[in-house]
């Protein structure tokens, strides 16, 4: 299992994740603007990947350079609200513009909805997946996303709701 949104220096961090699949390069990135910037890695030092518009802006444009595909996640939202915010779209489509092909969020704890953008797919939330809140019906669903691929491009988001179950277990509502 690989891990992207932060690493042991500052060029681990933002540096994408690439995986060729069937011949197809996928560059996978990940951001944050929660928390605290001192969290962000810097020079050799570890740390996250802190969401600065600019620099996520170059990252997107390399890994689109070297990869057919090019998936950002982005750590952003308000607890519980169930639409984005309007920082959550206008990074999102920052990021669509500078050349991801997907955006996927998480944070909110709730699904919120998912969005075609410049013939791209945004998912603003996923909800939530594996997780021990069970106080409400809203932080017991969540979305996994099944992604059609051809001729090296997305053409389809086909979205798969979950429920989380009494054990906190994700089950599959319907195909």
């Amino acid at each position: 299992i690989n891990y992207i949104g932060g690493g042991f220096s500052e060029t681990e961090a933002y540096t994408p994740l690439i995986k060729e699949i069937k011949g197809i390069k996928i560059a996978f990135l990940a951001y944050t603007d929660l928390g605290s910037p001192y969290w962000g890695a810097t020079g050799d030092n570890s740390g996250i990947s802190w969401l600065e518009k600019g620099r996520m802006e170059e990252d997107v444009k390399k890994a689109k350079e070297t990869a057919d595909i090019v998936i950002v996640s982005f750590h952003y939202g308000d607890e519980y609200a169930l639409e984005a915010n309007q920082f959550q779209k206008n990074i999102s489509h920052t990021a669509i513009d500078n050349g991801a092909d997907l955006v996927i969020g998480h944070h909110p704890h709730v699904v919120q909805p998912t969005e075609k953008y410049n013939n791209r797919f945004i998912a603003y939330s996923l909800g939530n997946f594996v997780f021990d809140q069970g106080f409400s019906e809203e932080t017991q669903k969540g979305l996994l996303l099944k992604i059609l691929i051809r001729n090296g491009k997305i053409k389809e988001i086909i979205p798969i709701e979950i429920k989380i179950n009494e054990y906190f277990q994700p089950e599959i509502i319907k195909l």
